[in-house]
């Protein structure tokens, strides 16, 4: 990225010295913030000043606070009109939307402002509710954002601080002609920020377009460099990796596992229950509540092994997780720092462990040379003394295991949009809660068949985001 027009203020040494309302500064004491993180203090001096920021940290850096606590104090005061929001933090993914709703609840209740998170798999018509109550503050994911502007309950004329977080995220997963879309609507005289681990790519195309003489701020090495995080590369034998990952999965301690598909997450977690192994999967594949209970579970130690698609590579935070095992290797180098960044948050320790056979050895090989890390490589057997000097791996207990099951999401009816004719597909349809596939209850024929029509361009976005 080139470097801000203007230069940028210098850093705060502490909060006490930041222009933000009394209210903000007791609720981070009540909360125990004492002093800002380097990525807060480089970015908070300009963006409470109004400036444009493109900030870029490691995971678990500190960001949410960074750009949370701007817009909050500049968002302090204003009250919003039903439907009508005045600041709006867009994120990739529903993990991601919440944490960073539960991050800043504290302190936007400590200046009096509301606030919705506005998500795919949970209920449309809650949320449309939320909106049309008044909400100052939005966090959304862009699809179900756009499905509710489509509908008319909301509207992002005044929005005046617009945030995104993981722009590359949103980039990859085919959000940016969504974001576009939505970043048109707001304020042109408005503040915009950009947070992420990684700023490149289309990443460029958005800073150009929406962001002004924006201030530059990059103050930590690349997730890959963390000083606290190993890299290890685990040769293993194909026929011998299950045993490894379910060996591993035995530790004391818990630990995240990445695998490529969501069948193979419901495989390995059948597998690991089987065999004694407290474990929950996390997919695109679950409701939004019984991934919020699966977290939970994880969280309080209810499950002690948490299996995954790439959904869990970016918005999560569990404290004290020590360990993170690519079972199946990442498609990317971008991928591997973000599954390895769950770990070795804020200062803390811990490892990236990447099982690799054969086959996969020269790919891997350019995966992590691309991530700039360099792993300790070493072969192991399921039985071996290294893999338990390693991971801590241990056997299984044996002995079958029942997690209590996350509920099941009751399918929600979708809304027709206002003015859409009963034999029609309406806008939300792309990505509406119904769950049956099809744009809305309306849309079905006379017998329940889904009606003919032709599919809108991403109409899946919303129930992935």
């Amino acid at each position: 990225m080139a470097p801000a027009g203007t230069p940028g203020l210098p850093p705060a040494a502490s909060f006490a010295e930041l222009d933000m309302p009394a209210p903000l500064l007791e609720a981070l004491g009540r909360e125990g913030v004492t002093a800002p993180f380097p990525i807060q203090a480089a970015t908070l001096p300009d963006s409470l000043g109004g400036r444009d920021v493109l900030g870029r940290g490691q995971t678990g850096s500190g960001k949410t606070l960074a750009f949370g606590l701007a817009l909050l104090a500049r968002t302090a005061g204003h009250r919003a009109e039903p439907r009508r929001p005045l600041a709006l933090v867009l994120v990739p993914t529903r993990e991601l939307a919440q944490q960073v709703t539960d991050a800043l609840t504290p302190y936007a209740k400590a200046v009096r402002l509301r606030t919705a998170t506005v998500v795919g798999g949970l209920s449309i018509g809650r949320q449309a509710a939320a909106l049309r109550n008044g909400a100052e503050v939005v966090v959304a994911t862009p699809g179900r954002l756009r499905d509710l502007v489509e509908r008319g309950d909301c509207r992002l004329d005044q929005v005046r601080t617009t945030v995104l977080d993981e722009a590359d995220q949103m980039a990859d997963m085919g959000f940016l002609p969504q974001v576009t879309a939505l970043l048109d609507q707001v304020r042109p005289d408005g503040q915009r920020m950009l947070f992420s681990a990684t700023l490149d790519r289309d990443v460029d195309r958005l800073v150009r377009r929406f962001l002004s003489d924006p201030v530059v701020h990059s103050v930590d090495p690349p997730a890959g460099a963390v000083t606290t995080m190993e890299h290890h590369i685990l040769r293993v034998s194909t026929d011998d990796k299950n045993a490894v990952a379910t060996r591993i999965a035995a530790r004391d301690g818990r630990v995240i596992m990445f695998v490529h598909t969501k069948r193979a997450v419901d495989r390995l977690v059948r597998r690991l229950l089987a065999s004694g192994v407290r474990a929950g999967a996390l997919h695109g594949g679950k409701s939004q509540n019984q991934r919020n209970r699966t977290l939970e579970q994880f969280k309080d130690g209810q499950a002690t092994v948490l299996v995954a698609t790439n959904v869990a590579a970016r918005g999560i935070h569990v404290d004290n997780l020590d360990l993170v095992v690519n079972v199946d290797p990442p498609a990317d180098h971008k991928d591997y720092l973000h599954r390895g960044g769950r770990t070795a948050r804020a200062g803390e320790s811990g490892s990236v462990v990447t099982l690799v056979t054969p086959e996969q050895r020269r790919e891997v090989d350019r995966m992590v040379a691309a991530a700039g890390v360099s792993p300790r490589v070493t072969p192991v057997r399921s039985t071996g003394e290294e893999l338990v000097r390693i991971t801590g791996a241990k056997e299984p207990s044996g002995v079958p295991v029942v997690l209590a099951a996350p509920p099941a999401e009751r399918p929600q009816r979708a809304q027709r949009p206002r003015g859409a004719s009963s034999g029609r597909s309406g806008a939300s349809g792309r990505g509406g809660s119904s769950g049956r596939g099809g744009a809305s209850g309306a849309s079905r024929g006379r017998r329940g068949r889904p009606a003919r029509g032709r599919r809108t361009p991403g109409s899946a976005s919303s129930a992935s985001s």
